[in-house]
């Protein structure tokens, strides 16, 4: 499985911690940056990280930022992407279960990294459950046209 990673300066340490993690467990990990401590645009990165899910050369992507709302919202504005915050366990299920998100945004400010391993484990491995969840993702993919 391929995953997009990406982060600004205020996620770049747990995204480098992240991107080893996921590399042990034989993910295939593109790395759209940051690439250092120095301050940028979250917004960039994201956007690339949501654009290679988008386009389907990533299965699924991981997003950080200092809070994870700023990579959340700019993955969120890419047709096709629903990229859902995880700040305990029920979140980073529920995400994948009832949103089908096929992205999840960590905030390094809040989430160590163990925290942010364990969270990232639960949405790899939850799965969609469809039936009445579908029909409100179908909902929100009907709103993406207008």
């Amino acid at each position: 499985m391929k995953i997009a990673l990406a982060s600004d300066h205020g996620g770049y340490e747990l995204k480098e911690k992240v991107k080893v993690y996921l590399e042990s467990k034989k993910y295939e990990v593109l790395d759209f940056g940051t690439n250092s401590l120095a301050s940028c645009h979250y917004p960039e990165y994201a956007y690339k990280a949501a654009k290679a899910v988008q386009e389907k050369e990533a299965d699924l992507g991981i997003v950080i930022c200092t809070t994870g709302e700023g990579v959340m919202i700019t993955c969120n504005k890419v047709k096709g992407i629903r990229c859902g915050l995880a700040y305990n366990d029920d979140t980073a299920r529920l995400t994948r279960e009832h949103n089908n998100c096929n992205i999840l945004a960590l905030g390094a400010k809040f989430v160590d990294e163990e925290t942010a391993k364990h969270f990232i484990d639960i949405f790899l491995t939850s799965k969609f459950l469809g039936d009445r969840h579908q029909i409100r993702v179908d909902l929100i993919t009907k709103y993406e046209q207008e």
